[in-house]
């Protein structure tokens, strides 16, 4: 394999293409109109515009990215996450294109792609499911039968896709009927399929997940969980590895679970088996994504393994060169979605500059990001601007250096996900280790980031317009507002 091409965009584009640079393997980037300027689209070898920014109309144009492959001579299409990551209509295409498409094949991501035949095909290897419908509901009639036999509250969820689209929480049998059309008007809308199950919602529940990897020879191991419970909207916000809840045996009970379920397919590749474990300890089988993880920094950090270039050798046809008890893990990781929302205002997107960028450095950091001082976010795409990764040898010198990394992270001119970030890490609720999907619900309200942070935000803005501007002068105004600021900064600090 000489050329790859990266089927996506911003910051995973740019860490795919870095990890095949240091294989010696040429890239090919597709960009959109609004990614002109964009750091991947600069990194890459060769780049080619493929149409507007909507990704409709450019990055989700399976054909038009083959055409242009196999116009470059590319040797594999590698999808990242999100856009046709997950497609096995274009795994297909690709495949049949003769270019070498770096995931699993087309079939297991039929099969996965789907919740109802993913589970159907974990459940032949006795893998534990949650209480609930067989298969998808047909009517309102049969919803409330199963709705009465599974028990409240429940979850009603799409069939396709993920994201927290298409899933509606019910208390009430009262409510059966209006969620369940809600669930299936947005799952039609977001998948182009109204299929809907219900499922048992458990209580106290923790979402951990199990990395596997396997190759083209029958070999399957798991590269042990991350903890991924913090979340908004059923999207997570903050990961780490491993969690602090596990048992060396209840690890390896799900590990071996989430192998079977890559074996229930001829899975092959990276993949992510998830599970929800309740407050009794017991593990239910979720889903299984089929590409790469947003999450996969912390999995690297604990194995010492970079899972894209293990991906690339597996679409390769090389055997994996570690069994299972070759794997250990070590020390602790964990991840911080930077993202431009406004946790204030429920966390909705926010758009604008990039006025200040400063990432944070020094021992034990890892920022993935796709951005520089001075571009815009663009509207159009998923608000993540990095991921920022820290290791320490446990999970205290890992929390402490998140919050030492996050105070050195500087962003001014768009609202993001980092002060919302620092609230959790510092939270007994987090640091004891007994917090669950619940932990907004449970303890954050937007009015908490207000405390002691308005000077800091102020002095960074500050700094930000003085450092941008380099070539002015800073005012003895500016001077002393800045001093005045930072004075009673450092004494809310340290009440």
């Amino acid at each position: 394999m000489k050329k790859i091409l990266v089927a996506n965009r911003g910051e995973i584009a740019l860490r795919v293409m870095r990890s095949a640079k240091e294989m010696g393997i040429k890239t090919v980037a597709v960009f959109s109109e609004a990614d002109r300027n964009a750091l991947f689209v600069r990194y890459a070898d060769e780049a080619i515009c493929i149409g507007p920014p909507p990704s409709n109309q450019s990055y989700l144009l399976g054909d038009k990215i083959i055409e242009v492959a196999k116009q470059l001579d590319v040797d594999g299409i590698h999808p990242g996450y999100g856009f046709l990551s997950e497609n096995a209509g274009f795994a297909a295409a690709v495949k049949k294109a003769g270019i070498t498409f770096i995931g699993p094949s087309p079939e297991a991501m039929k099969i996965m792609g789907d919740k109802l035949s993913a589970k159907a095909a974990a459940k032949k290897f006795n893998v534990p499911m949650i209480p609930g419908s067989e298969g998808a509901i047909k009517d309102l009639k049969e919803a409330i039968t199963v709705a009465k036999a599974t028990g409240f509250p429940l979850l009603i969820k799409a069939s396709a896709g993920g994201g927290g689209k298409g899933m509606r929480l019910v208390e009430r049998i009262e409510d059966v009927e209006e969620q369940m059309k809600m669930a299936m008007s947005e799952a039609k809308s977001a998948f182009g399929d109204d299929a809907v199950f219900i499922e048992k919602f458990a209580s106290g529940p923790r979402h951990i997940e199990i990395q596997i990897m396997a190759d083209n020879h029958g070999n399957v191991v798991y590269l042990f969980e991350r903890e991924c419970s913090i979340q908004r909207r059923h999207q997570k916000v903050i990961e780490e590895a491993p969690s602090s809840i596990l048992t060396p045996e209840l690890r390896k009970q799900m590990g071996e679970c989430a192998v079977n379920v890559a074996k229930a397919c001829n899975y092959s590749g990276a993949g992510t088996v998830e599970f929800l474990v309740d407050d009794a300890m017991k593990f239910y089988f979720l889903e299984m994504n089929t590409r790469l993880q947003v999450e996969h920094p912390v999995t690297e950090m604990i194995s010492g393994l970079d899972l894209v270039k293990e991906q690339i050798k597996v679409a390769r046809g090389e055997k994996l060169s570690y069994t299972q008890e070759d794997l250990k893990i070590n020390g602790h990781a964990i991840e911080v979605r930077v993202c431009a929302e406004d946790p204030k205002n429920n966390f909705l997107p926010d758009i604008g500059k990039l006025v200040t960028y400063r990432i944070p450095k020094g021992a034990g950091v890892r920022v993935d990001d796709g951005f520089e001082e001075g571009m815009d976010i663009p509207i159009f795409y998923d608000p993540l601007i990095a991921k920022l990764v820290v290791h320490g040898k446990d999970r205290e010198e890992a929390i402490t250096r998140m919050l030492r990394a996050i105070d050195e992270y500087h962003i001014t001119g768009v609202s993001t996900t980092l002060q919302f970030c620092s609230f959790v890490l510092r939270h007994k609720a987090f640091t004891s280790g007994k917090f669950d999907t619940n932990f907004i619900k449970n303890y954050f309200k937007p009015e908490m980031l207000d405390t002691a942070t308005e000077p800091e935000a102020e002095i960074a803005a500050l700094l930000g317009a003085i450092l941008t501007n380099k070539d002015s002068k800073v005012t003895k105004q500016q001077n002393d507002n800045m001093q005045t600021k930072s004075s009673k900064w450092k004494v809310n600090r340290v009440q």
